[in-house]
């Protein structure tokens, strides 16, 4: 088996892409590709069975998980507090203060903040290594960054199981992304993290089926055996990003059992897991992104049903995502804002969720408050049971938003962020700051596949579209990648057929724009 990593060179590259690393993702590549690829085309076939009318269902053939009286084991002490989880890439400055940021848990993102760069993962892994040795730090001509003392917990998310890491090939077959970053993360770390009791601690994103929580349960107790580590010592919490996850969230932590900790309320990718999965549906047409909230009925259904599924199995429920951005230059935009985080934290806790994920340190104390007002010295909420929660598939499918609209300046919107964020990930940024908001490569799905659906059902001409877009480019004159930004955007939105991932194409671009 030959494992070449065909790219050119990167800072960090020496510490981790050793020989013995390497030859441990292919260890993983021989093992379980063959799996993988046959779970994405099980992917491909339920996509066309929901194009086609179908409509999901809670599984006939696992009502014994769901009814069965199991819990996860208890999770370990290190995950046990997670009321603030900040998110981010493993950039070095933008890692250290979110280590530093009071919050709990730090999710490091090699997924949808970050754009995969060749650089960005190998010196993310560098990076990594030096975080947990302690001896993560940067100097600047304007100020000294350095870990303090007590840092937060960290939980590497890695890519999806549908996204290549082109850079390394595998007997001339590009290897998983998810293979790469997990391989890599773990083989460096994973020993050094069971000694201290902080891990190996993982996100798990874009799930759509238990059959694959159950390759990764394969992978995990794989790795666990191949690197001495003791079974159960890596623990993963699942992102629910898919409406097909949502049936099947009992199933998901049943497959992980000894590697479980929780579930994520994953609310951008779970809307646009909407958008993409009943397409011809005049139904499923969502309006303006601003309108589909978390207290619109099927995205309520859905929270509530993970809070009550997690707490049942003994495992975390994590809110979603406050995106909002503090401005140091607005403080009314800041107490508008920070009133609707309040809000809708709160509807978390009282729901209750064991904590809440934030996107900017600024609002770590907003939501630790939140959060502390309820749980006070307690590490987590999961006593309660929420025995009151019963939801039908009809309530996660009935996607009616009463007084919602498509309107022009949602259209706008859309194809402003589409735009600056698509450029701006061909530049290598993977979480970019839009409008006050924290967007990244989910949001951007959403933005650019509700003009496609829009178009598709008559709701914007295709020709309001262009002319937005137009509008749109001549404010950004100048742009580096504009002009891939737009042929990108045209493709994935304005095109008669769908483009189940703009981050598959924008990949293609991203190697044409490294070489």
């Amino acid at each position: 088996m030959a494992v070449d990593a065909a790219a050119p060179p990167a800072t960090g590259d020496t510490a981790v892409l050793t020989d013995e690393a390497l030859a441990f993702v292919g260890e993983l590549h021989a093992r379980f590709e063959p799996r993988r690829r046959e779970l994405l085309a099980a992917r491909a076939e339920r996509r066309a069975r929901l194009q086609s009318g179908e409509r999901p269902d809670f599984l006939a053939d696992t009502v014994s998980v769901r009814e069965g009286d199991w819990t996860i084991p208890p999770v370990p002490n290190a995950l046990a507090d997670r009321r603030v989880e900040i998110t981010g890439p493993t950039e070095r400055k933008m890692l250290i203060n979110a280590l530093n940021s009071g919050a709990r848990v730090f999710m490091a993102d090699f997924e949808d903040a970050n754009a995969p760069t060749w650089s960005n993962l190998v010196q993310g892994q560098a990076n990594l290594i030096e975080a947990f040795a302690g001896t993560l730090s940067l100097e600047t001509e304007a100020k000294t960054y350095a870990l303090k003392d007590a840092v937060a917990t960290v939980c590497v998310r890695p890519r999806g199981w549908h996204l290549p890491e082109a850079h390394v090939q595998i007997d001339g077959e590009p290897v998983a992304g998810a293979l790469f970053d997990f391989g890599m993360f773990v083989w460096h770390n994973g020993q050094g993290l069971v000694d201290s009791g902080r891990g190996p601690f993982l996100y798990l994103p874009k799930l759509q089926s238990h059959l694959e929580a159950r390759l990764w349960n394969d992978v995990l107790s794989f790795a666990e055996d191949r690197l001495d580590l003791p079974r159960g010592s890596i623990r993963a919490t699942v992102l629910i990003e898919h409406i097909l996850a949502a049936f099947e969230m009992h199933e998901i932590l049943y497959e992980l059992r000894e590697h479980a900790a929780g579930l994520n309320a994953g609310r951008w990718d779970y809307i646009f897991s909407v958008i993409k999965s009943f397409p011809r549906d005049p139904q499923a047409v969502l309006p303006d992104r601003a309108q589909v909230t978390m207290t619109v009925p099927f995205m309520r259904a859905y929270t509530e049903l993970l809070v009550s599924t997690c707490h049942r199995r003994g495992a975390h429920a994590i809110g979603g995502m406050a995106a909002f951005i503090p401005s140091r230059r607005d403080p009314e935009v800041n107490e508008q804002a920070i009133a609707k985080v309040r809000e809708d934290k709160r509807r978390e806790v009282a729901d209750g969720c064991d904590g809440s994920w934030v996107a900017h340190p600024d609002l770590v104390p907003v939501v630790a408050e939140v959060f502390d007002e309820v749980l006070g010295e307690r590490p987590n909420q999961l006593s309660v049971m929420r025995d009151d929660v019963s939801v039908s598939a009809g309530q996660l499918l009935d996607f009616a938003i009463p007084g919602s609209s498509v309107t022009g300046e949602g259209v706008a919107n859309n194809v402003a962020v589409s735009l600056r964020y698509i450029a701006a990930w061909l530049g290598g940024l993977g979480a970019v700051a839009i409008f006050n908001l924290m967007e990244d490569a989910a949001t951007a799905e959403i933005s650019r596949s509700q003009i496609w659906q829009w178009i598709r059902h008559g709701r914007v001409p295709r020709e309001q579209v262009r002319r937005v877009i137009a509008d749109e480019a001549a404010k950004l004159e100048g742009t580096p990648h504009l002009a891939q930004a737009i042929e990108l955007l045209e493709r994935t939105a304005l095109s008669d057929g769908q483009v189940e991932f703009l981050t598959l194409p924008a990949y293609e671009l991203l190697e044409a724009v490294e070489a």
